[in-house]
């Protein structure tokens, strides 16, 4: 609602014109169609038990350790997050991972934690793994294998870094037995359909990736066929997932796009460019750590939506300077494992969080993350610095 109240302000006022409003508009179809696709798998998931249904199982193999379920569900969280994107495990996924921990009479915080960090962590593993890359390298994604190049390594480091804090900080919490005798649910009447439709989706998405074809127009159709097709078999699906998608997410970045163009139009983002001409000057590796801890900073402060867009906006002339690019992209992904505002994704999972009666602050978040996060961060700057050399 805000960001769509100050795109209309800057509209009314004449700050910036509706022909630039427009233009701003059309550079977010290829996001919102990436959103707009994921959701819908996400709602046909969560509609059909898929979700629960990991999460049951993750708890019976656990076999009464509570270490065992915290691995098992970071494990689940870095699957989701790099098909479904780092929204979906904070939106579907978090409720699952809390019904279960309840049936297995743990301590609910690692584990819904890990949902948290492992969807900012997990985040660059693929471009489409988070919607903010497609703002960061907006009309300029590498294709698939130069992107598994720059940041295959950077994301198992960022990974393992953050499972292991997480692991050391809740190392009380996960001492112990646990109950593991958890009824497994049935899945829906198109919950095997749908489970094949996320395979089918992660495979059409990587091709997409490595053939340069537009990320969010594949995901739209995909996710437009697989909800047609449980349409057909089952009805009461239209109504309900339709209801239940965030449609206000997309009118969301429309607006951040729009805000963007009026930033421009104030010279924001050309003081951006110069301070990024001056930041690659700095000798190796200050200037890539200083562009991650920058952009990083700047997520938890506005959000990492509109710190995204800024910084693609700053880095999208650059020529030459891949690895600096990246440590962007890096402060943008994983920054935002710093607070509950840093990115969407936080935000949804602390929503999440509250219709399921769960209360964790914004203080025990910062408290952790003020842990795990610089050290996930430090290791992938450096690995991509390295790996420029």
């Amino acid at each position: 609602m805000w960001a769509l109240a100050g795109a209309m302000a800057l509209t009314i006022f004449g700050l910036v014109p509706l022909g630039a409003v427009a233009a701003a508009v059309a550079k977010a179809t290829d996001v919102n169609c990436f959103l707009t696709g994921m959701m819908v798998l996400a709602e046909l998931a969560r509609r059909e038990g898929l979700f629960t249904w990991v999460a049951a199982l993750a708890v019976r193999a656990a076999r009464g350790s509570r270490f065992r379920l915290f691995a098992l569900v970071y494990g689940v969280g870095i699957a989701v997050t790099i098909v479904l994107s780092n929204d979906a495990t904070a939106v579907v996924l978090t409720p699952a991972v809390a019904a279960a921990v309840r049936r297995a009479k743990a301590e609910p915080l690692p584990y819904l934690l890990a949902c948290a960090f492992i969807a900012n962590a997990a985040s660059f593993v693929l471009p489409i793994s988070n919607p903010a890359n497609l703002v960061v390298f907006a009309g300029a994604i590498p294709t698939l294998g130069r992107w598994l190049a720059a940041f295959a390594l950077p994301s198992l480091l960022a990974i393992v870094a953050t499972f292991a804090v997480l692991g050391f900080v809740s190392r009380k919490a996960l001492r112990g037995p646990m109950t593991s005798d958890v009824n497994v649910p049935a899945l829906g009447k198109n919950g095997s359909l749908i489970l094949w439709g996320i395979g089918l989706t992660a495979v059409a998405l990587i091709c997409a990736s490595a053939f340069d074809v537009p990320l969010g127009v594949t995901t739209l159709a995909c996710g437009a066929f697989f909800f047609l097709v449980s349409v057909v078999r089952d009805r009461p699906a239209f109504a309900e997932v339709v209801a239940s998608v965030s449609w206000t997410v997309l009118l969301l970045v429309a607006g951040l796009f729009v805000l963007v163009q009026g930033l421009d139009a104030t010279g924001l983002l050309a003081a951006t460019k110069r301070a990024v001409e001056a930041m690659i000057l700095w000798p190796s590796p200050l200037d890539n750590l200083g562009a991650a801890a920058a952009t990083a900073v700047a997520s938890n402060l506005m959000n990492n939506l509109p710190a995204g867009l800024i910084a693609g906006a700053g880095v999208a002339s650059l020529h030459g300077h891949d690895s600096f690019r990246s440590a962007v992209a890096i402060g943008i992904d994983l920054g935002p494992n710093l607070s509950v505002t840093g990115s969407l994704a936080t935000v949804l999972w602390l929503l999440a969080l509250r219709r399921e009666r769960i209360d964790i602050d914004g203080w025990t978040f910062l408290r952790t993350g003020a842990l795990v996060m610089p050290p996930a961060l430090l290791l992938a700057v450096l690995s991509v610095t390295i790996a420029s050399h």
